[in-house]
């Protein structure tokens, strides 16, 4: 009986994988969703649109038109139908129906025609220093300070409330302090409903005070 030793069994060969084989097929598969995905996500977040922001304060009845513009890129995901594009016409005779502050994207739900606004400019001298906050578009109540009797007898009269939070459409004079000068003269937007007592007391004796509301200017 032999005794000889088996022989060894021959070593299996490595095989160059071809595009039969499906774990190659799959790997490729991986490699290009990943590069499509990257090139997509780097395309989108430097994808922007031309949008119009206020170049300056814009309050009610003002007319919006390029002028009072100024056009900025931004990134906005979803939306961008609700701001007004600088890359299509602008609307024609609109008007400003409520506050955009000075770089605000001008919303079109901001812009309307001028029969829409319920506002009229009043003129209010103003004959004592305010804050620096009182600026066009910000809000203020208007006080009235009735003159002092005559006579040392004769009691003064509180001051009284005329309207609240009206919009202040423009200084004429704004001190470059913390203060507008004395003399200044302050237009303000009344509603029309208010605009009979508003401008009663602005002509009888005494004086209009413009109070600040609690955060206006800032």
């Amino acid at each position: 009986m032999s005794t000889d030793p088996l022989p060894a069994p021959a070593a299996a060969r490595l095989r160059r994988p071809t595009w039969r084989d499906p774990r190659l097929v799959v790997g490729v598969v991986i490699v290009a969703a990943s590069v499509a995905l990257g090139s997509w996500a780097v395309s989108s977040a430097g994808r922007t649109v031309p949008v119009y922001a206020a170049d300056g304060t814009l309050t009610p009845g003002e007319t919006v038109d390029v002028a009072r513009l100024r056009t900025v890129d931004v990134r906005i995901d979803a939306g961008s139908e609700l701001y007004l594009r600088a890359d299509e016409e602008l609307p024609e005779q609109v008007v400003a129906l409520r506050v955009v502050d000075d770089g605000e994207l001008v919303a079109r739900s901001a812009l309307g025609d001028a029969a829409d606004v319920d506002v009229r400019s009043v003129s209010v001298p103003v004959d004592q220093a305010m804050s620096s906050r009182v600026k066009a578009g910000s809000a203020v109540d208007l006080w009235s300070t009735p003159e002092a009797p005559a006579g040392a007898d004769a009691a003064a009269e509180e001051p009284a409330p005329l309207v609240e939070g009206v919009v202040v459409e423009q200084v004429d004079e704004a001190g470059a302090g913390l203060v507008v000068a004395d003399g200044a003269t302050l237009h303000v937007l009344v509603p029309s409903d208010d605009l009979p007592v508003v401008l009663r007391a602005l002509a009888v004796p005494g004086s209009v005070t413009v109070v600040p509301q609690a955060g206006a200017g800032v």
